[in-house]
């Protein structure tokens, strides 16, 4: 084998603790606060320090394929539309249906 061919990173998936290849897993970029909003209202209320921010967690999963499509991370796609491989349009859920609904006007 020549040096450097076949490497790759053997990642832990998140879901069942399978080994999967980096290239492979389907990952998720997750950016959440450390506490609910319902409780972050009574933190505020009270607490001394008034322009205090809590932090966030951040989390990077790997799922394999099938633990992704199990748990609804990403959707099976029919032979035609599995060639696309352009990435689909980021941004909140509802920019999407409002940009739909301006070029159809």
């Amino acid at each position: 084998l020549e040096p450097g061919f076949h490497q790759f990173h053997i990642l832990i998936e998140a879901v069942v603790s399978t080994q999967s290849t980096g290239d492979k897993a389907i990952k998720k970029f997750i950016i959440r606060n450390i506490v609910e909003a319902a409780a972050l209202r009574d933190i505020g209320e009270q607490s001394v320090y008034k322009n205090y921010v809590l932090p966030k967690i951040y989390v990077k999963l790997h799922y394999c394929v099938s633990c992704a499509i199990h748990s609804k991370v990403v959707r099976n796609r029919s032979r035609e539309s599995r060639r696309i491989r352009t990435p689909p349009v980021r941004g909140p859920p509802g920019r999407q249906v409002q940009q739909q609904q301006k070029t159809n006007n």
